[in-house]
């Protein structure tokens, strides 16, 4: 007769560590790589995003495609990267942006904008966006650190860290975040 060889079993309590540690690794891979949380901090996006509010933003696409006019974006502020910032992407590379009484221009054609809160105070001179570069700013243009000041200025591409896709908090306002229709339609 042969003897009977028992397989030792794991016990309980290192199962749980071994779980514990694969789920650590997965959402640590999630979080680098594909996907992470953003809490939107300050009212320069009002009236679209809110203080408080919690976005799930895309960190895999842009190591394919190039941002889009309209795509709102989380980055690290150029003048201290310790700060992330939320904006909306206006002016793409080789783009003329202006900002004259109020209106934005993006290559001589007016924006109109029904997402904003009010029209900007504060207006830019006609630039080309250098390559390599975006020209961002916030919906709430008269309360927003945005491309217009030199603190954020251009902002340069290796700086984007992804795009806001979805709203997942408050539940009252769970919703996907889409490009206004003012880029869609014209085409830019």
């Amino acid at each position: 007769m042969k003897p009977v060889v028992q397989k030792k079993q794991k016990s309980q309590l290192r199962e749980l560590i071994e779980t514990v540690l694969s789920a650590v690794v997965i959402a640590a891979f999630i979080m680098i790589f594909i996907a992470r949380a953003y809490t939107v901090n300050g009212d320069s996006m009002l009236p679209t995003l809110h203080h408080g509010e919690r976005l799930l933003i895309d960190k895999i696409s842009y190591r394919f495609i190039e941002p889009s006019r309209g795509e709102i974006i989380v980055f690290k502020n150029p003048s201290n990267t310790s700060e992330q910032f939320v904006k909306r992407v206006i002016g793409l590379p080789g783009d003329e942006v202006a900002i004259i009484q109020g209106v934005v221009y993006v290559n001589g054609q007016p924006i109109e904008e029904d997402y904003t809160l009010a029209p900007a105070r504060i207006g830019f001179a006609p630039q080309i966006v250098p390559e390599g570069t975006y020209f961002v700013l916030g919906d709430n243009r008269n309360n927003s650190e945005d491309s217009r000041f030199s603190r954020v200025g251009f902002l340069p591409r290796e700086l984007i860290i992804g795009r806001a896709i979805w709203r997942y908090w408050p539940l009252s306002k769970v919703s996907l975040v889409r490009r206004p229709a003012a880029f869609v339609t014209i085409g830019l």
